[in-house]
């Protein structure tokens, strides 16, 4: 799997939400891209992740 461009392993069963975690990102100030796909929100928990997935994975930065 590529991860922002950095290839990575993935686990069995992995989700969308539970490779957030492990990297220490907040769910809730990040948009996920799959496969050119934006994954909504509401399905980090059950998106499942392959190992031939390209993910993209963008912070929320907030400044003035």
């Amino acid at each position: 799997m590529k991860i922002n461009g950095e290839v990575c392993t993935c686990s069995p069963g992995m989700t969308v939400l539970s490779l957030l975690e492990q990297r220490g990102h907040d769910p809730q100030r990040v948009a996920v891209e799959r496969n050119g796909q934006i994954v909504p929100r509401a399905r980090f928990a059950q998106e499942e992740l392959h190992e031939d997935d390209t993910i993209e994975i963008v912070q929320f930065v907030g400044g003035g």
